[in-house]
């Protein structure tokens, strides 16, 4: 049975695909078989864009699984919240379905990377969040960040939030495309990689380069 991975965020559009993406390709190269998989996907009809992101960035054409949508199980139509997408199109999230692809991913693959949808508190249905999920089924979380104004105090408060639930923090995965002013993104990633040292030793800080 493979390791699945949680991969999330301190919010949205902060180049998580990107990261899911470059992260397949380390562990690849540090010999392991890797697969990705976008537990909910929104904004799509019958292919998960985020998908074909990672497959690019991995270079490899899309898999057998990617057709039979194993990597993304649930597809919403409009570019939202999980549980306002799941709403407009009248139709509930299944969770079995997601569950069930994990394992057949995770019997397969050395690595599964679960790409979650913007951060932990995203909500997926009224009474149930991200980082509900991923608690109740003991998953290790990836977190990614960057080096924008602010994002010090959003790093801190998702690993927080994760480390409260009891949620191991597998990797704290640094963007440096949203460096744009150099003295904010320098303090930024020398300040958080020092924090996860101190307080999450078991944690890898990892830095993408600026391109992939």
């Amino acid at each position: 049975m493979g390791k699945a991975l949680f991969i999330t965020g301190i919010g949205t559009d902060i180049g998580k695909s990107w990261a899911t993406g470059w992260l397949a390709n380390t562990l690849r190269h540090e010999g392991n078989s890797v697969i990705t998989q976008k537990f909910i996907q929104t904004g799509n009809q019958d292919v998960s864009e985020d998908i074909e992101l990672h497959r690019k960035i991995m270079n490899i054409p899309m898999q057998t699984e990617d057709v039979l949508h194993i990597t993304a199980p649930v597809i919403f139509s409009y570019p939202a919240s999980p549980h306002l997408a799941s709403k407009i199109d009248n139709r509930e999230i299944d969770f079995n379905a997601i569950d069930t692809a994990t394992s057949q991913l995770a019997n397969r693959y050395d690595f599964v990377l679960i790409e979650g949808a913007g951060g932990v508190m995203v909500p997926l249905t009224d009474t149930y969040l991200t980082i509900d999920y991923i608690e109740q089924r003991g998953l290790p979380a990836v977190v990614v960040t960057n080096g924008k104004l602010g994002s010090i105090s959003d790093t801190l408060l998702t690993l927080e939030a994760l480390d409260r639930r009891g949620i191991e923090i597998y990797a704290v995965i640094y963007n440096p495309h949203f460096d744009k002013d150099p003295i904010i993104s320098k303090d930024a990633a020398e300040f958080m990689e020092k924090w996860v040292s101190r307080n999450y030793p078991s944690a890898r800080w990892m830095r993408m380069p600026e391109k992939i």
